[in-house]
């Protein structure tokens, strides 16, 4: 079939056993119904396979509601999908190992309005290793989200372990983003392939009320020239 675009997947696979966040269980993926045990309910060449899981919503490559930060906020039931879906993209890419901050600097000065905007920082190459976890990750500081929200920025991601420092307990990124109503997606992963702009980015959670987190399926839809 020919297209005139590319689909880029920019989001983890979730498997049984796999740690998204230290200190969080991994997922459990077991069959609820399985084939065997389907063919003693249907006709015979009939079957069917029912999955379970359990798993808590930080997991994978997952978004982040206000709800999530915020007993008042928004949760994933009442996002608006405009603010999820088509969104026009902006990739900010700060692959600097020196550097774990991603300060104004990086922002300042961007057309970041309604826009998904992704930080690419390259840290999504350690994903399932102990240095993954280690808290020396890139973040984003509270002036660049604070920019982000006053532009008027429709969600912002990450593909490192957390927009906000983990070395300390405040989370100021989490805390003005989700405050302003723009979701959060981290745990990002192969934001090379995509362009610095001109490509619709995609970050769907399931519509389940009174959570703030939930896995997503995120990817940017790139046009062929």
């Amino acid at each position: 079939m020919n297209r005139d675009y590319n689909i880029i997947d920019v989001c983890h696979t979730v498997e049984d056993g796999m740690i998204t966040y230290k200190g969080l269980p991994a997922p459990v993926i077991t069959d609820h119904l399985t084939r065997d045990a389907s063919r003693q309910i249907y006709t015979p060449g009939t079957e069917f396979q029912i999955g379970k899981i359990e798993m808590v919503a930080n997991t994978g490559t997952y978004l982040d509601s206000p709800f999530h930060r915020y007993a008042d906020g928004t949760d994933l039931a009442g996002l608006d999908v405009y603010s999820l879906a088509n969104l026009d993209g902006l990739v900010v890419r700060r692959v600097d190992p020196q550097a774990r901050a991603i300060s104004l600097d990086a922002v300042a000065g961007l057309d970041v309005t309604a826009k998904a905007v992704l930080f690419q920082t390259g840290w999504d190459r350690l994903w399932r290793t102990d240095a993954y976890a280690d808290g020396n990750h890139p973040f984003l500081t509270a002036e660049a989200a604070a920019y982000l929200a006053q532009a008027g920025a429709a969600l912002v991601g990450i593909d490192s372990y957390n927009i906000d420092d983990t070395k300390e307990g405040n989370r100021p990124a989490h805390s003005i983003l989700l405050r302003q109503g723009i979701p959060i997606v981290e745990h990002l992963c192969g934001l090379g392939e995509l362009p610095d702009e001109g490509f619709k980015f995609f970050a769907v959670p399931v519509k389940v009320k009174g959570m703030g987190t939930f896995p997503v399926r995120a990817f940017g839809i790139v046009a062929r020239s």
